[in-house]
């Protein structure tokens, strides 16, 4: 490839590109040749020398009208000879039985640049219109041969029954080039992946001067993926064990995942955040598997294949908690050390003169919004935090969680989706404590008693294990807007 001969940071960032999006496929021998891909949801960790830098999500689900829909998710960052660059996709094509080319929708970030694409085949080539930077222009690149998505290429192979040793020829799109490449594709046969598995493998040539080697079991699912003999490795993960990664880079609100992670929302909020008293919304894509926060400042209720939230003046009183069920929430926890000498110290210090809950959970929550800077990354436990002064979200909600517990308030750390914006919105976590036994949404990284409306708590707790559902929401849901006031 042409971008090899810049550098090889060009050259892995491309690689990356294909290598994650690319579908599980080989036929070892003609007797194992398919007629449709694998159907469902997979994911893929991205690392460059062992270490993970990136995630790649897929569903291929068919057509009711005959072929397939090949939706994928991603975003990666890597730093090689001195280079940065960050990448975020979300494509979509629709392909014939085949798995020639229809359709295509991709947007890309890259390092900050965005861009859209949608294109289609018409006689004679691929009809494609660009917008990026507010312009657009449409082109249609000329070719009389099918072409095949970078999702699809794998698959070739295993369509035509290729036998070991043979090589095919096809040609496929690359959305970031916006060209047409020839692709050389070998059938190697069996051979064990490099941790042991018994495998399928295949090559390509997508890259001058490196090998891209694909590694697939005998129904067909991709094991593993390297170029550059192993610099650069795409392996299938359970979405469990992505799950700490994905959901901690979402809640740090990283550029790596921001496109990714980002909730867009129809119609937009038409006042600001801050403004609101109560809201109501409709959440689609939440899986009946998924779980919800039972209770809480909100009311959720799931409805024939949705979930309503109503937060603020919009939603019903509540009942209150039981006593016993309070005293849990007094105790510490993981990374929520309330009885530690430290936090009780801080704690005496900042309400030892207050009088109401409400005035020690308005002074808990100014004095964390002030006392811990700003970050991206996780500051730690309570206590580091509270030594490192700094954090993201997670940090604030955990140092609060611990003051509020050693000052005698019950309190519990919660996740879910708060708008800044209006336009949107995004992954976050706050905290939510325990007033005349009904809760009261309180957010310690923007300061506010109580948080407003836009605050929509999915998921209790700070453990990575509670986190965990987060990956099976990230990416897949949808916000209508049902009603503000």
């Amino acid at each position: 490839m042409s971008r090899f001969k810049q550098s090889v940071f060009f050259l892995l960032s491309a690689a990356l590109v294909a290598v994650f999006l690319s579908l599980p496929a080989f036929a070892a021998a003609a007797a194992h040749q398919l007629t449709a891909p694998p159907l469902g949801e997979r994911w893929f960790a991205i690392l460059i020398d062992n270490e993970q830098v990136g995630f790649y999500r897929q569903l291929t689900t068919p057509l009711p009208e005959g072929g397939y829909r090949i939706e994928g998710d991603g975003s990666v960052r890597m730093k090689v000879m001195g280079f940065t660059k960050e990448s975020s996709s979300r494509e979509i094509y629709q392909v014939g039985p085949n798995l020639a080319l229809k359709s295509l929708e991709v947007e890309q970030t890259i390092n900050g640049s965005k861009s859209r694409l949608s294109g289609k085949m018409v006689p004679g080539g691929l009809q494609i219109k660009r917008e990026a930077d507010g312009k657009s222009s449409v082109k249609t690149l000329k070719t009389k041969s099918e072409l095949f998505p970078g999702p699809a290429l794998n698959l070739i192979p295993l369509f035509k029954g290729t036998a070991p040793g043979k090589t095919l020829r096809v040609f496929s799109f690359d959305p970031e080039e916006l060209a047409i490449k020839e692709v050389k594709i070998t059938a190697l046969g069996e051979e064990k992946t490099p941790d042991g598995q018994p495998a399928l493998k295949l090559r390509n040539n997508l890259y001058p001067f490196v090998d891209n080697d694909i590694w697939l079991d005998q129904q067909g699912n991709t094991l593993l993926e390297s170029v550059r003999d192993g610099l650069v490795i795409t392996r299938a993960e359970p979405s469990e064990k992505l799950a700490g990664f994905v959901s901690g880079m979402a809640l740090s609100k990283k550029d790596l995942i921001y496109d990714f992670s980002l909730v867009r929302i129809s119609p937009p909020l038409k006042k600001a955040p801050a403004k609101l008293a109560g809201l109501s919304v409709a959440i689609t894509g939440y899986g009946d598997q998924i779980p919800l926060l039972s209770s809480g400042w909100q009311q959720l209720e799931r409805q024939q294949g949705r979930v309503v939230i109503t937060t603020g003046s919009l939603r019903k009183p509540a009942d209150t908690l039981l006593k016993q069920t309070a005293e849990a929430y007094l105790q510490p926890s993981e990374g929520i050390e309330s009885a530690s000498a430290e936090i009780s110290a801080k704690a005496r210090e900042l309400t030892g003169s207050l009088k109401t809950d409400l005035e020690r959970i308005q002074a808990l929550t100014t004095w964390t919004s002030s006392w811990l800077e700003d970050s991206i990354e996780d500051g730690g436990s309570a206590v580091v935090a509270l030594n490192k002064k700094k954090g993201n979200c997670q940090t604030h909600a955990k140092l609060y969680t611990a003051l509020a517990r050693a000052a005698g308030i019950p309190t519990r750390f919660v996740s879910g989706l708060v708008s800044q914006d209006g336009a949107g919105f995004l992954y976050h976590s706050w905290a939510e404590s325990l007033v005349e036994g009904r809760w009261l949404a309180v957010d310690p990284t923007f300061n506010q008693v109580p948080a407003d409306p836009t605050h929509l708590a999915l998921f209790e707790g700070n453990r990575l294990a509670d986190l965990a559902p987060l990956v099976g929401v990230i990416g897949k849901i949808k916000v209508t807007i049902l009603e503000e006031q």
